[in-house]
Order: C-alpha cells, then structure tokens, then sequence
C-alpha cells in the first residue's frame, strides 16, 4: 500500500531555489523524493539530537568504495552521517513494509 501524500508549497529565495534543483537533478531523484530527502534528513538529524540517546555504527569498507562515497557526498553537499541514516532507513521501512 502506498505511503499517502500532501503537497507543500512555500516561497523561497531564487538562489536557494535554483540551488535545491541543481542538487536535485544531480541526485537522479524527482523534487518529490529530493524533498522528501532533504526534510525527512533535517527532522531525523534534530529528532536524534533531541532524544539525546545514540548509538555509534562504524563500519570498514573498500578503500574504493569509500572514496566514491566519500565523492558523491562532496559534489551533492550531503552530510555522511545525514546520508547514511536516511539509507538505512529507507531500507528498514522497504523491507518492513514488504513483509
């Protein structure tokens, strides 16, 4: 069943609109994902931060792979620790759903 939607419609600057959608076209994603993306990062980041209970994941990978994370993050502006909560996340809800 499929997650049920609202719009959302504010004004604002041209600078920053043209800058959402330049990182938005680069994510390969539609502004209805990017913005999901962006507002879903910002809660979880202060959501974490307010519940003041964290956990510390740390993981070893490829030299290669994490250079091209660590490359992707830099040309698309993103926090590493914003990115990764948000796959995981992704994934979790995915596969939560589809059980």
């Amino acid at each position: 069943m499929a997650e049920k939607t609202k719009n959302l419609c504010a004004q604002i600057p041209e600078d920053l609109h043209n800058r959402v959608r330049e990182e938005q076209e680069r994510s390969g994603q539609t502004l209805s994902q990017y913005v999901t993306w962006l507002i879903t990062a910002f809660y979880e980041g202060g959501r974490e931060n307010a519940m003041g209970e964290t956990r510390t994941l740390a993981v070893q990978m490829p030299a290669e792979l994490f250079e091209r994370l660590d490359k992707y993050l830099t040309d698309h502006k993103l926090k590493k620790k914003a990115f990764i909560i948000d796959l995981i996340t992704r994934a979790l809800e995915e596969a939560e759903s589809a059980e």
